[in-house]
């Protein structure tokens, strides 16, 4: 309890902290009941109002909307802030637990593209936790005028090889890089996947490079990532 009140609830963290817990317990829950739902146990099923699915993702999208409209029209001290952080996380964790519905505009939830959601809760994680733990870029509070130039420069470099892991398809470096730039740099001097844009620009077929991404990134390397998605989700209707 003394490290809660010292390292979180003192540095204005507490909201993020229960946001946190939220979002896992919630991911947690939802996933054990849906995969429930998929087996067909008695006194669960999915939730029909006119003959319509109404997916959980519609109570997260409402659960974000009250929170945040709560926080920014009475921005409440501790507990009540935590109390909406929490809320906050709920709805989070419902909305990106179907992710894929929402890219693909189509119920994909037990399909292979719905490991898409997996990949966003865990980044939305990710965010969250280096958040609550302090890690932040760049610290501009004190600077003088002669840092700001040199930290506008920073910022922009950081921003680029950011950018350059995302076209890499490496969202989770490009996630961590955002705010740990060595991490960016990393990502953004490291292969591509084949599928990505990047490799698409730069690695022509038929040469070194595209054929190195294609070994390092192939069948073995893609089907080791979804068996640790399935574990944690369940494993689609068709296999991918």
């Amino acid at each position: 309890m003394d490290f809660y009140e010292d390292s979180i609830q003192h540095a204005g963290r507490g909201p993020l902290f229960w946001m946190l817990i939220a979002m896992l317990l919630t991911f947690l829950v939802t996933r054990v009941v849906t995969r429930r739902i998929r087996t067909g146990t008695r006194g669960l099923k999915n939730w029909n109002l006119g003959g319509v699915h109404v997916h959980h993702q519609v109570f997260g999208v409402l659960t974000i909307l009250v929170a945040g409209c709560l926080e920014f029209a009475y921005q409440p001290p501790a507990p009540w802030s935590n109390v909406l952080g929490a809320f906050f996380g709920v709805g989070v964790s419902l909305t990106l637990d179907e992710f894929a519905l929402w890219l693909y505009l189509d119920d994909v939830y037990w399909s292979p593209e719905g490991r898409k959601s997996i990949d966003a809760v865990f980044i939305a994680f990710l965010i969250t936790g280096l958040l609550l733990v302090g890690v932040t870029p760049f610290d501009l509070r004190g600077a003088s005028h002669e840092l700001l130039a040199t930290l506008a420069v920073s910022i922009v470099l950081n921003l680029t090889l950011t950018v350059i892991t995302l076209l890499k398809a490496k969202p989770v470096l490009g996630t961590i890089g955002l705010l740990v730039p060595t991490v960016a740099a990393i990502g953004a001097l490291r292969l591509a996947k084949p599928s990505s844009p990047w490799a698409a620009w730069r690695y022509p077929k038929g040469s070194a490079k595209r054929a190195r991404a294609e070994r390092r990134f192939g069948p073995r390397y893609q089907a080791r990532w979804n068996r640790i998605r399935d574990l944690i989700g369940g494993a689609p209707d068709t296999a991918g």
